[in-house]
């Protein structure tokens, strides 16, 4: 399997031992690139993610602008 990143978009968190979460633009296997909210290792290694087209991701931001806006209340 091999994986390319496009894009580098968010480091949304890090660790003191080196592991990050980022969200990218990647191509898994030359296929049409997708959002990836993904963990890495210190070395570079991807680990568990998730993968979104564009609709899912504007899917998932529209929840998550519900979720928060009624926390907000």
């Amino acid at each position: 399997m091999t994986l390319k990143v496009i894009k580098k978009i968010a480091l949304i968190s890090g660790s003191e031992t080196g592991f990050r979460k980022e969200l990218n633009i990647v191509s898994w296997n030359g296929k049409e690139p997708k959002y990836d909210l993904r963990s890495w290792s210190p070395e570079g290694i991807a680990l568990k993610g998730l993968t979104l087209t564009e609709e899912e991701a504007k899917e998932l931001q529209k929840v998550l602008n519900e979720i928060f806006t009624e926390q907000a209340e």
